[in-house]
């Protein structure tokens, strides 16, 4: 599993509010993990868990922290995962951790600033299927320089380039996979986005009729709906507690 997205996180300034939100858009079911200690919600496709939230913290809050999705990448050894971002250009944002009974993780940044989490299982964590309904169907960076960026991720997961797509004036579009399975792509973030960022995109059956409901529950629309290669169409958009998200499904015939 080294390489692959096997979790998505978003904090949120209203978990209850955030949790119907999604459900109602992706199709998501809702549940307390049941952590001690802490309110942690479960987003689950069927019975598959697929994502987590939580409320930020007022310390996080007064740190500067807002609404955001995180991913989490498999790899072997957290600790030694970290160092290796620090050797190659990047930051510890969060110190290794343990979660009693679920696994370890870290939070790094990358060389040009854009966030993810490392993340060990205490037991079998099997990445979704890419695609499915209610899955994370795509995993997207926006970099500073996609160029400059690619060497920290394929050092730091193994990943490997898959076709680069010509944008026109947007520039290239590069794909890549984990452990044989293409699972994101990259690219130079439009100068009008302040920060490099990751993007994940949720899979539904109807993209019209998710963003139809998405819109109807205070989302605001930044982009799409846009057709890409394969035939599925995209949006991107800021859920109403403004954490980007964004949606991937087929047009309905």
């Amino acid at each position: 599993m080294a390489g692959r997205f096997v979790w998505h996180e978003l904090m949120t300034a209203d978990a209850p509010a955030a949790a119907r939100f999604y459900a109602e858009v992706v199709g998501w079911t809702a549940r307390d993990s049941g952590m001690p200690g802490m309110e942690y919600t479960l987003l689950l496709a069927g019975e598959r868990q697929v994502a987590g939230l939580m409320a930020l913290t007022e310390q996080a809050k007064a740190g500067g922290a807002v609404p955001g999705w995180t991913g989490y990448v498999a790899v072997a050894d957290v600790d030694a995962s970290a160092a290796q971002a620090v050797t190659l250009g990047g930051q510890v944002c969060m110190p290794p951790m343990d979660i009693p009974g679920v696994g370890r993780f870290a939070v790094v940044a990358d060389p040009q600033g854009a966030v993810v989490a490392l993340f060990h299982a205490d037991g079998e964590m099997p990445a979704a299927p890419m695609m499915a309904p209610g899955t994370v169907g795509w995993n997207e960076l926006m970099a500073a320089d996609m160029p400059g960026a690619w060497p920290f991720y394929e050092a730091m997961f193994g990943w490997v380039k898959g076709d680069a797509l010509d944008m026109g004036a947007m520039g290239t579009y590069q794909l890549f996979s984990a452990e044989g399975v293409m699972c994101g792509g990259m690219m130079t973030k439009p100068a009008a986005m302040p920060v490099p960022c990751w993007g994940y995109y949720f899979a539904v059956e109807d993209i019209d009729a998710a963003l139809a409901r998405a819109v109807e529950r205070g989302a605001r629309v930044m982009n799409g709906p846009m057709e890409v290669p394969d035939g599925a169409w995209v949006v991107q958009a800021l859920d109403p507690q403004g954490a980007g998200f964004a949606l991937v499904g087929m047009r309905a015939r």
